[in-house]
C-alpha cells in the first residue's frame, strides 16, 4: 500500500484529484486479492441500492463511531479501487462502512465476507451501463446467496429488494418505503402482477404467508398473484419520524437532511449497526448528525441567491428530488449531463415527472451539457422555463432569494467546482472552472 499512498499524494498535490481512485487502481495491479486481506478481521457492512447509498454509508459509519474507528468511502467513490483506498487508509478500524455499487457487491461480498449488507432499493439506472433491473435483483440474489450467515438488512416496502433477500436465512426487515414502484408491476420471480394495497381492499390471501414468521397472519400489503413472494413483516419501521425496532424500542429520528426517503435511509441504517453490535439509542443519535453528503444538501450563498444542492440521478431519485423542493423557492434550477457516470442514455428524462412544475409561478432554469434535451422535455411537460448553458449564469438569472438546484452526478459537481472558483464555468469543458473536481478520480467517485 505505500505506492498506493504514495500515488494518492501525488494526485492530491498536483490537483489532478483526491487520491480515492489512483491509490486503490495501483494496489490492485499490484496484488489483486488486495481487497480481501485488508478487509480481513474487521467486521464489514457494506450498503447497495440504487438511491441513497452515500447519504445511508454516511450514516452507518457515524452509528458505527460509537464501537470506535471505522473505514469507509465517504467520498463516493464504490467500485473496486476505492473500497481499495478506503480500507487501506484506516487499516487499524475494526469496522467498515462501504458503499459498493450494485453490479460490483456480489464480489465485493465475495472478497469482504461482510457482516451486513444494506439493501435500500432497485430501479432503472444508467440502462447504458447497468442494464435491466431484473438481471441486476439476479446478480445481488445469486452473490448473497453464497453467504448464508451474512446479516441482510433489507427494505420490505421494495419489491425487488424484497426479491433479493426473501430466501436468506439471516434478514432484518427495516420498512424503509419505496416511493417508485413503476419498475416493480411485475414479479422479479415469476413474472406475474404485482397487487398493491390500492389496487385490491383485502390483503395477501392465506397463500402468501410471511417469510419471517410462518402461520402468521399476513399483512395487508403488496404481494405476487403467481407466487409466494409477499412483503415481510417489518423488524424496523418509521411512523413519521419515530423509528419503531425490536424489544419495544422506539426513538424519534431527528435529521439533518431533508426527505421522506433519508428518514428510511436512516432506519436502515440504525437497524445495520445495530446488528454488528450498536446500541440503538446510539446509533439513532448518530445518524441525526449527518448533514451534507459528498456536496448533496449542502447549501451556498452566492451574491443574492442561497442555493440549496439536491442530486437526482434516475427516474426515482428524480421524483424524491422533485417533492423535496421547496416550491416557495424564488426559482429551480435543474442541471443535467450526459457523461459516463451519469448515463449517457438519458432517455431516463421522459419518465421524470416534470409536469409537477408547470403552472406553480416558480421560474425554472435548465442547463448543463444536456440542457438542450432538458428544455425539450420541459417543453412537453408544459413547463414555462429558459435555457441557460452555462451553471452559474443560470443561477444568477434567477430572482434573489432561495433557489433550489436539482443536478445529476457530473452536473453537481462541476457546479460545485464553479462555485469554489468563484467564476462562471461552463460545466462539461474540460479545462474550465466547470469541470469536475479530481477529474483523475471522478467517474467511480460520482457512482
Amino acid at each position: 500500500m505505500r505506492l498506493a499512498s504514495a500515488a494518492a499524494w501525488a494526485s492530491r498535490r498536483t490537483g489532478r484529484g483526491g487520491g480515492s481512485m489512483i491509490g486503490g487502481l495501483i494496489a490492485l495491479q499490484v496484488d489483486g486479492s488486495i481487497m480481501g486481506q485488508l478487509g480481513a478481521g474487521r467486521s464489514t457492512v457494506l450498503v447497495t441500492g440504487t438511491n441513497g447509498k452515500s447519504t445511508t454509508n454516511r450514516m452507518v459509519a457515524a452509528a458505527l463511531a460509537s464501537l470506535g474507528p471505522v473505514a469507509s468511502n465517504t467520498d463516493g467513490a464504490n467500485m473496486d479501487a476505492g473500497l481499495v483506498a478506503a480500507l487501506g487508509q484506516s487499516p487499524d478500524a475494526p469496522t467498515a462502512a462501504l458503499e459498493v455499487d450494485e453490479l460490483h457487491t456480489p464480489h465485493v461480498a465475495d472478497a469482504l465476507n461482510p457482516s451486513a449488507v444494506v439493501l435500500l432499493n432497485l430501479s432503472r439506472d444508467q440502462l447504458d451501463r447497468v442494464g435491466e433491473i431484473n438481471a441486476v435483483e439476479r446478480r445481488l440474489r445469486e452473490g448473497l446467496g453464497r453467504h448464508p450467515a451474512t446479516v441482510v438488512v433489507a427494505n420490505c416496502d421494495d419489491v425487488l429488494v424484497s426479491s433479493v433477500a426473501f430466501d436468506a436465512p439471516n434478514v432484518v426487515w427495516v420498512a424503509a418505503g419505496a416511493g417508485w414502484t413503476n419498475d416493480s408491476a411485475g414479479c422479479p420471480r415469476c413474472g406475474e402482477p404485482i397487487i398493491r394495497p390500492d389496487e385490491a381492499a383485502s390483503g395477501p390471501p392465506a397463500s402468501h404467508p410471511s417469510p419471517l414468521t410462518p402461520g402468521s397472519t399476513p399483512h395487508p400489503h403488496w404481494h405476487c398473484s403467481g407466487c409466494s413472494l409477499a412483503r415481510p413483516q417489518a423488524d424496523w419501521s418509521v411512523d413519521g419520524d419515530v423509528l419503531t425496532g425490536p424489544d419495544g424500542f422506539r426513538a424519534p429520528l431527528e435529521l439533518k437532511i431533508p426527505g421522506r426517503a433519508n428518514l428510511g435511509n436512516a432506519a436502515q441504517a440504525v437497524a445495520a449497526a445495530v446488528s454488528v453490535g450498536a446500541d440503538p439509542s446510539a446509533a439513532v443519535r448518530a445518524v441525526g448528525t449527518v448533514t451534507e453528503v459528498a456536496g448533496r444538501y449542502r447549501t451556498v450563498q452566492r451574491g443574492p441567491h442561497r442555493l440549496r444542492m439536491l442530486l437526482a440521478k434516475n427516474p426515482a431519485g428524480w421524483q424524491e428530488a422533485l417533492a423535496m423542493a421547496d416550491r416557495e423557492a424564488a426559482a429551480v434550477v435543474i442541471a443535467v449531463n450526459g457523461r459516463i457516470p451519469d448515463g449517457e442514455d438519458l432517455s431516463w428524462l421522459w419518465d421524470v415527472d416534470f409536469e409537477s412544475l408547470a403552472g406553480n409561478g416558480v421560474p425554472v432554469v435548465a442547463t448543463g451539457e444536456r440542457g438542450t434535451d432538458l428544455s425539450v422535455r420541459l417543453t412537453y411537460a408544459d413547463v414555462e422555463h429558459t435555457h441557460e448553458r452555462d451553471a452559474l449564469r443560470a443561477v444568477d438569472a434567477c430572482p434573489e432569494g432561495s433557489v433550489e438546484v436539482l443536478a445529476n452526478y457530473t452536473a453537481l459537481l462541476a457546479l460545485h467546482r464553479a462555485l469554489g472558483a468563484g467564476e462562471a464555468g461552463s460545466p462539461g469543458e474540460p479545462g474550465s472552472p466547470g469541470e469536475p473536481a479530481g477529474a483523475d478520480d471522478t467517474e467511480e467517485a460520482a457512482r
